[in-house]
């Protein structure tokens, strides 16, 4: 599907790019791809910042473990910001984490499966809808943003970073953004042996899916672009996410205190990601506005535009 979205071929951008692919830890070959898949992706955003006033846009990048969400939602501001001069924010959702300590509660008061970070229910998602209508309402301030340390599994309360001020366009990653919540039909039975075995009763999977009803449908109602990274299956989680621990456990590799996951204690992991993520494969495609399907290899091998229409 190449395409040109007329971005200015400047000094500037091209450091901007280089700087890019050192943070990201990219071949240069991800540049070809992404000028050939996601340039009509960047132009649609520029239409839609034209005819916004003074809000800022905000975009949804949802995909599984491992599909590149991150890598699009950095590679997206840097083209915005240095190829077009419009400021982006990028927003992860796993900054979003309860504590380890709120989790911890969560797991005395409704179900021990709830300390484990990920599913709906262990983000503060109160916090983040306000960190975005914080940026609709101070355009030129900056706003101080939350960081989770997933190795120390917990928020990093030193970490004192601060949004870009005047950002016309937010970029929120998620692997959950634009779940929904499932019928009592589909929660009844379980779906993996970390299921049938720790969540017998569906207490687990119920509370995580009020959670969808509730505050996480508020947030996805404040997002006006959506962007899905599809995975052909769930079974490609487990070598993708793999993949981000060897990279996690690069970056990290001079701390004593880690909490990289060996093979075992990541499948035991992903397999709480399961349902949700399942349940956006199977229901999310014919509702975003830019859809990547992915091969096994993570090669964009199609690009669809299934709705037009602003809201999921």
């Amino acid at each position: 599907m190449p395409n040109s979205h007329h971005q200015h071929e400047t000094p500037t951008l091209n450091a901007a790019l280089a700087a890019f692919i050192r943070e990201q830890k990219l071949s240069l070959q991800y540049l070809e791809m992404a000028e050939k898949w996601f340039s009509p992706l960047i132009s649609s955003i520029l239409t839609h910042i034209k005819n916004t006033q003074n809000q800022p846009l905000i975009v949804g990048i949802n995909g599984c473990q491992g599909s590149g969400k991150s890598t699009l939602a950095h590679y997206l501001r840097t083209i915005l910001d240095a190829g077009h001069h419009i400021g982006a924010e990028v927003l992860s959702i796993d900054d979003f984490y309860l504590s380890r300590q709120q989790r911890q509660h969560l797991a005395n008061t409704v179900h021990p499966l709830l300390s484990t970070r990920g599913v709906p229910g262990t983000h503060d998602i109160g916090l983040l809808i306000d960190v975005i209508k914080k940026f609709s309402n101070n355009h030129n301030e900056s706003i101080p943003l939350p960081t989770f340390n997933k190795a120390m599994d917990d928020i990093d309360t030193n970490a004192g970073r601060m949004s870009q001020p005047a950002a016309r366009v937010i970029i929120l990653e998620g692997w959950c953004l634009g779940a929904a919540a499932q019928t009592p039909t589909e929660l009844q039975g379980p779906i993996n042996e970390l299921e049938s075995k720790e969540d017998q009763d569906g207490v687990w999977r119920n509370y995580v899916n009020d959670q969808l009803k509730g505050d996480y449908s508020t947030l996805f109602g404040h997002i006006e672009t959506w962007i899905m990274l599809k995975a052909p299956s769930f079974d490609c989680v487990f070598d993708w996410r793999k993949e981000q621990e060897n990279k996690l456990a690069d970056v990290i590799h001079e701390s004593k205190h880690t909490n990289i996951m060996n093979d075992q204690q990541l499948r035991q992991f992903i397999a709480h990601y399961q349902r949700t993520t399942e349940s956006c494969l199977k229901n999310l495609p014919q509702r975003v506005q830019h859809l990547f399907e992915f091969n096994e290899q993570r090669e964009i091998t199609q690009y669809r535009q299934p709705i037009a229409s602003q809201q999921l």
